[in-house]
């Protein structure tokens, strides 16, 4: 059984495939935070700006196999006209590895799609994800220590010096590392910070949430 808040398609709209085309979709649940506002200041992560509870979103659902809810992400690839070519499915939450699993990757692959995840790092990942994208949270332990993609929101609240922390991130073993500016009403200054960082440090890029900035999911 796998809990779906959302599904549906977009483009991806940070990190080193912005822009591309793929399906989301945002498995219900997360090991940092229920997801419910009375919880959130006691939360291990208290930034997020997502809803992840239930399974009430467009697409979202209570998915008996993995074969309907690979079918179900195949429909929402088709519904925008795209062709077979370049199937690409992003997993988040919440935090998909509570949920994603070998036989879901594997019915996907066999419809030609891509795998991607965003993690907060904290879970092993199954073999035969395509790409992982790690968005490693203040305080919480980081067991993923290899991955396609480091996202890293800043500043949090239980941030060591940046600087520290980056120059640890960038002894590891990660292939693109991104800085991100937390959204909300500091974001102008957590963009200043995030800019000046990156060019501080060229190992790192900056990532902006295009899909906010042009008005897409």
């Amino acid at each position: 059984m796998y809990t779906v808040k959302e599904l549906f398609p977009t483009l991806q709209g940070e990190g080193a495939h912005a822009g591309r085309a793929a399906v989301f979709c945002r498995f219900a649940g997360c090991n940092l935070w229920s997801g419910r506002e009375e919880d959130r200041a006691t939360a291990i992560c208290q930034f997020c700006d997502t809803d992840f509870v239930g399974s009430d979103g467009s697409g979202g659902g209570k998915f008996e196999t993995a074969i309907s809810l690979a079918d179900a992400i195949e429909t929402s690839w088709r519904s925008t006209s795209a062709g077979p070519q370049q199937r690409y499915v992003v997993f988040t939450g919440g935090e998909p590895l509570l949920q994603l699993d070998d036989e879901l990757i594997d019915a996907l692959h066999q419809k030609g799609f891509e795998v991607a995840i965003e993690t907060n790092g904290t879970i092993k990942v199954p073999k035969g994800v395509d790409w992982i994208c790690v968005s490693p949270k203040a305080g919480a332990e980081l067991i993923v220590l290899q991955a396609d993609e480091l996202k890293l929101v800043i500043p949090q609240a239980k941030h060591q010096p940046l600087e520290k922390l980056m120059a640890r991130f960038e002894g590891m073993d990660y292939r693109n590392r991104f800085l991100q500016p937390m959204d909300g009403p500091n974001l102008k200054s957590n963009t200043e910070l995030a800019v000046s960082l990156c060019q501080k440090r060229p190992l790192w890029r900056l990532s902006l949430q295009s899909h906010k900035l042009i008005g897409i999911r």
